[in-house]
């Protein structure tokens, strides 16, 4: 292969170097951020010599050309154009930028509010639980000495999270924004001051205190910003354009005293005089128009928004929702949306159970039944994008399911006392109407059922087993074979991890799940340990860590590669333990991943053992899904 024409046909094909803002790559594939999308010819790009697929994703033109290879073209490719190899933030940062202000305003909320989310959730099942339990002890059904020091502290405990939200949001914020987090926190720290009113005092005892502001253009009301999360995220947004802007002006020396002080004081005194009353009116008119639409007569409106709740996960809106919550808990004690979205998702649950139950065939049972277990406990990505999607009349049954439940809980206004927690365990949140709450989910669970169950057919079977890759030439499975291990014409690979081997069709990204890259067995980890599957060279180890390419004794060219998207994780989480050149045994631990960093980080764990030369060998056989262990064999190579 001509590295370097292959390299300039891509380039030819993407509109020239002047077509692109950033330019990566991973194990596999070609990176590329372009600046005008209209320039690119996909279709010539899929016939240029050694490219496997080209797809776009995340605002990246991802061009697959395999292990080794994708390498060897990148560095002829940034020769050819003239242009330096971007990092793997830099990329992310870079594709982030192409997408259409809307998304990049989503993906803003999504990066503010999701590292609080736990914080929300604890107060909110404690809020729940101890309202539970005043209810239950004023009425009779239990006696609780409510002097004692769990009940008093848990009492405490329970509201602490909202009591001093805007500081945990300008926190998250000023991350987001690229200021100092805790110039970030002052902020949050002024505007609920105690000198201040408390917000929620207004209602009942009036303005206080006013204050003339600019020099007696105006008065403000001095009052705080409890409940409030829009003017939050405006006052940190602007202490980051100023703060950054007087790191460039504000000479070395004195950079520690000035940028700080003037940074927190313009924010502090714009926020309290202009923005901070400007954006109260506007979240407040935001609030409204959304309860409107909630409390449309007849329960239209959640019936609307119930049905349309699971398209938006897939676009990536529903990563705004938190701040609806938090701003209805704020204004009317409850959340309206949160037992809306537990229907929605509970409902596309249902959707899959229904399949799982239908469908005679074992690999689509072994996704969709723990896809629906996941669903119900609030988490549908794998239901949603593993199965519904993938035969779609599940997933119109969900959103149906989904709008059916909303409704009730509309017109039964039922509604959560905090948030971050849907479906089965939501209960915990709507304690003082858990009856309702328990019809909502039976509602959505039934109806998606149903219909699910009544349109849902099995597609014909196919003439080969649909374990097999084509390009195998067989349907035989490992089980079938009998081996003779002194024969040099064989070789035998064992599983990379401890764990679970899946089928193909529950893999995340549609590059190892068509088997682009050659014949591919997937693991879902149960534990870090990466280990060599046979003896073999290790001809490259990411510097990343999260994919290791082997040469075997046979002469199979192997990559394992450890999650999906890990590349972006800049290889935290993943401890080298092979250097390029290493002789290893099979069972030798080449990567320690670190699996719960990995989720933490959003990114699924599953591990991929594939086979890039394929084609040199005539015959390539894979074991059945099943429990494996680093000892059991997966895949056997003849010549």
């Amino acid at each position: 292969m001509d590295y370097r024409k292959t390299a300039q046909d891509i380039l030819d094909h993407v509109g020239g170097s002047k077509n692109i803002a950033s330019a990566a790559h991973c194990a596999t594939r070609l990176r590329l951020v372009i600046a005008d999308n209209k320039k690119v010819s996909k279709e010539a790009l899929e016939n240029v010599d050694g490219v496997k697929g080209v797809f776009e994703a995340s605002g990246q033109l991802q061009i697959i050309l395999g292990t080794g290879t994708v390498n060897k073209v990148f560095a002829e490719f940034i020769d050819i154009a003239g242009i330096t190899a971007s990092s793997k933030a830099e990329a992310k940062e870079a594709a982030a930028e192409k997408q259409n202000w809307f998304m990049r305003a989503i993906k803003l909320l999504g990066d503010i509010f999701v590292p609080i989310i736990p914080a929300i959730v604890a107060s909110g099942f404690l809020m729940g639980i101890m309202n539970s339990l005043d209810f239950m002890n004023s009425n009779g059904f239990l006696h609780i000495n409510t002097h004692s020091s769990i009940y008093v502290f848990a009492n405490l405990f329970s509201n602490i999270a909202y009591t001093f939200l805007q500081i945990l949001i300008a926190f998250s914020a000023a991350k987001a924004f690229g200021a100092n987090q805790y110039l970030g926190a002052v902020i949050g720290m002024i505007m609920i001051h105690p000198s201040l009113q408390n917000a929620y005092t207004v209602a009942t005892e009036g303005v206080q205190q006013t204050q003339s502001v600019f020099f007696g253009l105006f008065k403000i009301d001095m009052v705080g910003y409890q409940g409030h999360v829009i003017p939050v995220i405006i006052a940190v947004w602007i202490l980051a354009v100023i703060e950054k802007k007087l790191h460039k002006i504000v000479p070395e020396v004195l950079d520690l005293f000035v940028t700080p002080l003037v940074s927190v004081f313009v924010t502090g005194y714009l926020t309290l005089s202009i923005v901070g009353p400007i954006f109260v009116w506007a979240e407040n008119a935001i609030l409204g128009a959304i309860q409107w639409m909630l409390t449309l007569p007849l329960g239209i409106g959640s019936l609307i928004m119930g049905s349309l709740y699971a398209p938006t996960v897939v676009t990536g809106i529903h990563q705004m929702y938190t701040a609806i919550d938090i701003g209805q808990l704020a204004k009317y004690g409850v959340t309206y949306w949160l037992p809306l979205a537990s229907a929605a998702n509970v409902a596309q649950g249902a959707a899959a159970l229904a399949v799982g139950i239908k469908s005679k065939d074992k690999k689509i049972k072994s996704l969709a039944l723990p896809s629906s277990l996941s669903a119900f406990m609030g988490i549908t990505e794998p239901a949603i994008f593993g199965v519904n999607l993938r035969f779609f009349k599940p997933f119109i049954a969900g959103c149906i399911g989904g709008g059916c439940g909303a409704l009730y809980a509309s017109l039964v206004h039922l509604g959560a006392k905090g948030t971050g927690v849907t479906g089965i365990f939501g209960i915990l949140l709507c304690l003082n109407q858990p009856l309702q709450y328990l019809i909502e989910m039976v509602i959505a669970v039934g109806v998606a059922f149903a219909i699910s169950f009544v349109i849902y057919k099995d597609a014909e079977p196919k003439a080969v087993t649909a374990d097999v890759a084509e390009t195998t030439g067989t349907t035989e499975t490992v089980e079938n074979i009998e081996i003779a291990d002194n024969n040099k014409a064989e070789e035998t690979l064992t599983s990379p991890v401890n764990g679970t081997q899946i089928p193909l069709s529950e893999v995340a990204d549609e590059t190892f799940a068509s088997e682009m890259l050659g014949t591919t067995v997937a693991v879902e980890p149960a534990d870090g340990k990466i280990v060599a599957p046979c003896d073999g060279e290790v001809s490259n180890i990411f510097e990343t860590g999260h994919a290791v390419c082997i040469t075997t004794e046979s002469g199979g060219e192997l990559l394992i590669h450890i999650g999906i998207d890990t590349v972006k994780m800049d290889g935290k989480g993943f401890t080298k333990k092979v250097s390029d050149g290493d002789k290893v045994h099979a069972g030798d631990i080449l990567v320690e991943a670190n699996l719960e960093e990995i989720k933490n980080a959003g990114y699924q764990t599953t591990t991929m053992m594939i086979l890039t030369n394929t084609d040199e060998f005539g015959n390539v056989t894979k074991a059945e899904p099943a429990e494996v262990k680093t000892t059991s064999k997966v895949m056997i190579l003849t010549k």
